[in-house]
């Protein structure tokens, strides 16, 4: 299993809303209330940017989910299974781990949460019926999503072609 170059990090896929629940369901709703303390991205620094191919990770007051996207469909979460204090080593790229690398998560960090949200996409193509994962907050929210094999964050509300699912 490939580990995107990240030490002890064996992702866990899961396709569609219902396998996400299974697994995940308590521990998301568990997080209500929790302060968001940091958002760890891996950067590309030869580039400059974000290197959206590895997982974003959210510390909600020392719980850690790590949330990653592949393919059209698949979506990993794992619990406090990455340091982001270890090198990544993806061969050709020099990446680091950074925090809240974005001014969007700088906004929301210290915030407590109100909700994680799965947002199924409802639209009438190829992607129907993918989840993507929120995080809501009183005064805005994170959502990673598939960016079509690869993660893609947005700070925006649910679009029209999107049901949000709250675990509440």
């Amino acid at each position: 299993m490939f580990d995107f170059g990240i030490a002890g990090y064996q992702p866990a896929w899961s396709e569609g809303r219902s396998g996400v629940v299974r697994q995940h369901g308590h521990r998301l709703r568990g997080l209500a209330g929790r302060t968001l303390t940091r958002v760890w991205m891996v950067w590309d620094r030869e580039d400059d940017e974000w290197f959206c191919d590895c997982p974003v990770l959210f510390d909600f007051d020392g719980q850690q989910v790590e949330v990653n996207h592949q393919k059209l469909g698949d979506l990993s979460l794992t619990w406090n299974t990455i340091d982001p204090t270890r090198p990544v080593r993806w061969p050709g790229f020099d990446l680091q781990w950074r925090s809240d690398p974005l001014p969007g998560l700088l906004a929301l960090r210290g915030l407590p949460l109100t909700s994680a949200e799965l947002l199924e996409w409802t639209g009438r193509d190829v992607a129907h019926g993918n989840v993507d994962i929120s995080f809501a907050f009183e005064t805005g929210r994170v959502t990673v999503f598939n960016a079509l094999d690869e993660n893609g964050v947005s700070f925006d509300r649910p679009g029209p072609n999107q049901r949000s699912h709250p675990f509440r």
